[in-house]
């Protein structure tokens, strides 16, 4: 089974995995678009923003970015790729949000529980795998607890995401009167559109009430349970090590287009038609962070999170930061991360050193003398299973996410992604990777071109099969 499936052994027995593996590699092929934004251009129609009330003035739209240029670093990030990002992505950029930054699952699982506790309307989940394990029953129990209470709760989970999970456990769900929608379900008798194994629902959604939205990488499962920063730990009930995320909790003008997000799923899935809850609710200021949702789907011409990562990354002047679980880069992406090295710009990738799946593992550290030998700098995270999805640009262009840096996410999956700009919220970030440098082995191409026969035997074997991991 593909790694970035997140399906590994601890959910599906070896001959599934290969057996789903097998029926996705003949569900058809497609790929990447070549995505050349124009970057040597300077001139831009006007950036707009939207707050609470809708579209700002061009002069309100005028002086957030310049509050935003003149608190980051030295970059005209803000002129040359603000614009660039519009065009191609097309959500708005939104003003006045809260955005805090979530480190591993005991954070994040907290502030979950703490805002479906205090749901008051409704709450939509969307998640890849649910597991029928310590954690998952404990959500399952909150949100039977809310439906029970006269809040509406809303469920889409991913049918190979799940496929491990008992079907008595989404009974119990229905039972209790929560709406669960399985997305694009194994059995094509019980597809509500066009059968298609390969595309899967990778996102990771949690909204509360329409004015609180938690994303990112982390699934509901007890692997999440342990904190990745402590030497030797391990996730509670488990017996591997822990495993490292990262996710945000966002509050603002911008949950709005996370919604929508939800209810788009919701609806080209075909689900059965959603109790009228207040979905959209007027929201108000809640910060000054600037933030731009970004959902992409296979069914559309290209991935946008793929096209605004390499305008973000073809703008950098500075420094780029990434820090990523499943590292497969198609051809684009790896030139760009080079071109970039190669004009002088910092960048440094934080990678996994142990992983669920070793397809994905060797596909990637085939790509590693490349990268070095145009001045990429590469770490490997010990201690853990990393699986963060996030990057950050010049010190204030940030992301976070569910998409990995591999041919799945960027062809196959839905995927979600938020788009922070903020220089305090890119320090947050710089510290949380430096952080996570200080647990890595830097890999040097002097060390990486003593490895012997067999790694690189298993870096082949590996790549040959790159665009179905």
């Amino acid at each position: 089974m593909p790694a970035s499936l997140e399906t590994s052994r601890r959910q599906v027995p070896r001959l599934r995995r290969w057996s789903v593996l097998l029926l996705l590699c003949v569900a058809g092929c497609s790929s990447l678009p070549t995505i050349v934004p124009d970057l040597s251009r300077r001139s831009h129609p006007p950036v707009q923003l939207e707050g609470a009330r809708g579209p700002l003035t061009a002069a309100q739209s005028k002086a957030v970015l310049e509050r935003l240029a003149a608190s980051g670093k030295e970059t005209d990030i803000f002129e040359r790729h603000l614009a660039l990002e519009e065009a191609i992505v097309g959500s708005p950029l939104t003003t006045g949000n809260r955005v805090r930054l979530l480190q591993d699952g005991p954070a994040t699982y907290e502030a979950m529980f703490a805002a479906i506790n205090a749901a008051r309307d409704h709450i939509n989940l969307e998640t890849y795998i649910l597991e029928d394990d310590e954690v998952g029953r404990r959500f399952a129990q909150a949100l039977i607890d809310k439906q029970r209470q006269g809040v509406q709760v809303n469920l889409i989970h991913d049918s190979v995401g799940t496929i491990n999970t008992p079907g008595e456990f989404f009974e119990r769900l229905r039972d209790s009167g929560i709406r669960v929608l399985e997305f694009n379900p194994v059995n094509p008798a019980s597809a509500r559109k066009d059968w298609a194994l390969n595309q899967r629902d990778h996102r990771k959604l949690l909204i509360v009430d329409g004015r609180t939205a938690f994303l990112g990488g982390i699934n509901i499962s007890s692997v999440y349970s342990g904190g990745s920063f402590k030497r030797g730990s391990r996730s509670p009930g488990t017996d591997g090590p822990a495993w490292r995320d990262t996710d945000l909790q966002v509050q603002g003008p911008v949950v709005a287009e996370f919604q929508k997000l939800f209810l788009a799923t919701w609806d080209t899935q075909k689900g059965d038609p959603l109790p009228g809850r207040n979905y959209f609710p007027r929201l108000e200021n809640s910060g000054r962070q600037v933030v731009r949702a970004i959902g992409s789907a296979p069914d559309e011409p290209y991935s946008l999170i793929y096209a605004t990562l390499l305008s973000a990354i073809g703008s950098a002047e500075t420094s780029i930061s990434i820090t990523n679980a499943y590292f497969v880069p198609d051809p684009q992406l790896l030139t760009a991360l080079e071109t970039a090295a190669r004009r002088g710009v910092d960048v440094k990738l934080v990678l996994p050193s142990q992983t669920d799946s070793s397809l994905v593992f060797h596909a990637g550290r085939a790509y590693y003398d490349r990268l070095l030998r145009s001045g990429v700098k590469i770490h490997e995270r010990h201690g853990v299973i990393l699986h963060s999805k996030t990057a950050l640009i010049d010190g204030v262009w940030a992301t976070v996410g569910s998409t990995n840096l591999d041919w799945r996410s960027f062809l196959h999956n839905y995927e979600l992604n938020a788009v922070v700009l903020d220089a305090e919220f890119g320090r947050q970030v710089q510290v949380m990777f430096e952080k996570d440098l200080a647990e890595s082995n830097t890999i040097t191409l002097e060390q990486w071109e003593r490895r012997g026969l067999g790694p690189r035997l298993k870096e082949s074997f590996a790549r040959a099969w790159a665009y179905w991991l």
